[in-house]
């Protein structure tokens, strides 16, 4: 078992920056795809990013392409997520999620996933 807690959410002007950090305990997590997540009110959960076990493959979702960048500490066991120019279409529930297996293709499901953090808001004011 794998669990996650999510930090570093928190209100910020359009424009700004923030970085999350998600924290895993249980086991390593160097065996395993992780990915970031989030969710607005009204709306499914949507992927946003993922990266694979040794960190040498992401991906991004269109819309924070350019502007986000994950990556991972596998020897702190943490996995991050910088996101940049951030505006109020950022606004949502950020959650951390791990895979049980490890796989050189970053996965964009959040069927593939089988751990998931409690999640951390992040407010963009315009």
């Amino acid at each position: 078992q794998v669990q996650l807690a999510e930090s570093g959410g928190e209100l910020v002007q359009t424009g700004g920056s923030l970085r999350l950090s998600c924290a895993a305990s249980g086991r390593t997590i160097s065996t395993s795809n992780m990915g970031w997540f989030r969710q607005s009110p009204g709306k499914e959960r949507e992927f946003v990013t993922a990266i694979n076990w040794s960190g040498g493959v992401t991906d991004y979702a269109d819309s924070v392409k350019g502007r986000f960048t994950i990556s991972r500490d596998n020897a702190a066991n943490r996995l991050y997520l910088q996101m940049n120019s951030l505006k109020p279409e950022d606004t949502a529930v950020y959650y951390c999620a791990a895979m049980r297996i490890a796989d050189y293709v970053p996965r964009r499901g959040a069927v593939f996933y089988d751990y998931w953090g409690q999640g951390t808001q992040v407010t963009v004011s315009s």
